[in-house]
């Protein structure tokens, strides 16, 4: 291939290696010159052009990708039709990718005009996640070099996807008068939410003391109707002898390996009864955030049979992100920058229960009741506030005359709050990592009360959703990270952030504002229960 600045006159049959822009013309890197384009570009003045000619032996780019991408055993991998030299590879199945490392850098060393970036090995994919792509740097290249590079993929399976089959799951939880019931319940809702991705199923739920025989028999039921049992122990594994390993040998189990270089996930038990692999679930596993249990679940799901061998390989990449509810974090220092938290106030809603009159317009202590929520908001000093209006948007905006906010129209209300929602996180920019979510019916949250809950989130780290309690039952308002956004947009209908909320999996940091969480106003019998007076 030859690169260079070549005169228009001599083009014909080149390739643009930067497009070209003139009067009335517009030729794009890649395009190949024609009769009819130097003619046109003689005409618009432009003498010369940086493309390259193809050698013998030459190939183009997108012919390049295509070669090598012939090479991979297409099982559970999506193809992108190759462009500008790329094409992508997605997951068509959630499961396991697997890389050989070795087969992945002799690839990207035949050439540096030619290469393969792909995610970790053995990293977890939904259905249409992108786990590679191919990648011609030049226009063209020497055939064989796009030859040798696809010889090195059909040589073995390079890369692929393992898709999860559905297993029959086991629960075994142990008891001590410390731990609360309601946390052995949250564990096992979100234990169900992990085996969703599989497809499997939680067949029964054992509890019993913590003590080795009690364990051991409820081990011994589980794995006769099961593919795989996990045991909860109501106290951390510190030791090979401990109750959950010692209740598997008495199981008749054998104990593969004791502990695990993740972190989190570091007192693993992994270990089988029969044929039946068994885990001690390490005590991170109650938490929704990624960890070494979820790592060895993975591979279980996808068909493999990890061991001591595979467990104690896991050190390099095993350092995860820290649980911010961990009450020793290994690393207590601040973030780079501060966090970035919007406020969202929805105040679209049709107010279709109050007869006539409409809730936000009620007055509270003299003012309108969607002006007090967003004084709310803005007294908690968010990096801004969003109002987002519908219904009677006119008389709602003309409550808010002269705060600092940005007004956010929603033409779509009446088919329900998820078109608020999209409509305000859409507007949220780049920046933003976080936002918390008002409703602009609740008038006794106060500025103190959502500068907790934005308190909450920086402490944890900008990860965590956040939400207000009183006595310990959800409500309003809550703070939702940026790696939830993409989920919001994809509300639709009359729902909230509930739904997010419950299946995100992530941490869940509740703080308590006392009943203004609960309180908010649908009926005009509600809005002067809450000592407001209606206005229209």
């Amino acid at each position: 291939m030859i690169f260079g600045e070549i005169p228009v006159a001599e083009a014909v049959g080149t390739r643009l290696a930067h497009g070209v822009r003139a009067e009335g013309l517009s030729l794009h890197k890649g395009h190949v010159v024609t009769v009819e384009d130097r003619t046109a570009l003689a005409a618009a003045g432009v003498a010369t052009v940086i493309a390259v000619r193809l050698e013998e032996g030459d190939i183009g780019e997108d012919e390049a990708a295509a070669l090598i991408a012939a090479a991979i055993e297409p099982d559970h991998l999506a193809f992108t039709p190759p462009a500008t030299g790329r094409i992508n590879l997605h997951a068509k199945a959630n499961g396991l990718f697997i890389a050989d490392r070795a087969a992945i850098d002799r690839f990207n060393r035949i050439d540096s005009s030619i290469t393969i970036a792909t995610l970790p090995d053995h990293a977890g994919v939904s259905a249409g996640d992108m786990v590679a792509t191919i990648k011609i740097i030049p226009l063209a290249v020497p055939e064989r070099l796009a030859r040798a590079a696809a010889a090195v993929l059909a040589a073995g399976r390079a890369l692929e996807v393992k898709p999860f089959a559905a297993h029959r799951v086991g629960l075994v939880a142990s008891q001590l008068p410390t731990l609360k019931v309601s946390v052995m319940d949250k564990t096992r809702r979100l234990f169900e939410q992990r085996l969703h991705p599989s497809g499997s199923r939680l067949t029964d739920e054992i509890r019993v003391p913590h003590r080795t025989a009690e364990v051991a028999d409820a081990i011994r039921r589980a794995v006769r109707e099961n593919d795989l049992v996990v045991v909860f122990g109501a106290s951390a594994v510190t030791d090979a002898n401990d109750v959950i390993p010692a209740a598997i040998r008495a199981a008749g189990g054998i104990v593969e390996h004791v502990g695990m270089p993740v972190d989190p996930g570091n007192l693993l038990v992994l270990a089988r009864v029969g044929t039946v692999p068994v885990l001690g679930a390490p005590g991170c596993a109650r938490s929704p955030k990624e960890n070494g249990f979820d790592w060895v679940l993975a591979r279980i799901f996808a068909g493999e049979t990890p061991g001591s061998q595979e467990i104690t390989g896991m050190g390099v990449g095993g350092l995860l992100a820290e649980i911010p509810s961990r009450p020793q974090p290994r690393d207590l220092r601040a973030p780079e920058r501060p966090l970035s938290v919007a406020a969202l106030v929805l105040a679209a809603g049709r107010a279709s229960r109050m007869k006539g009159s409409h809730k936000l317009l009620a007055a509270f202590d003299g003012e309108a009741l969607v002006r007090r929520s967003v004084e709310a908001a803005l007294a908690a000093k968010p990096s801004r506030v969003l109002v987002v209006t519908g219904h009677r948007a006119e008389e709602i905006e003309a409550e808010l005359a002269g705060l600092a906010i940005d007004i956010v129209r929603n033409p779509d209300h009446a088919q329900g709050m998820s078109t608020s929602l999209r409509a305000g996180v859409s507007m949220l920019g780049p920046g933003c990592d976080g936002v918390v979510v008002m409703l602009a019916d609740m008038p006794h949250v106060t500025g103190a009360d959502v500068r907790m809950l934005l308190d909450a989130f920086a402490a944890a780290g900008g990860h965590a959703i956040v939400r207000a309690v009183s006595g310990g039952k959800r409500g309003n308002p809550v703070v939702l990270p940026r790696s939830t956004f993409a989920a919001i947009l994809h509300l639709e209908g009359d729902v909230g952030a509930r739904h997010i909320v419950e299946s995100a999996g992530l941490d869940v940091v509740d703080v308590e504002i006392g009943q203004a969480a609960h309180i908010d106003v649908d009926t005009p019998e509600a809005v002067v229960a809450a000592g407001g007076i209606l206005k229209g």
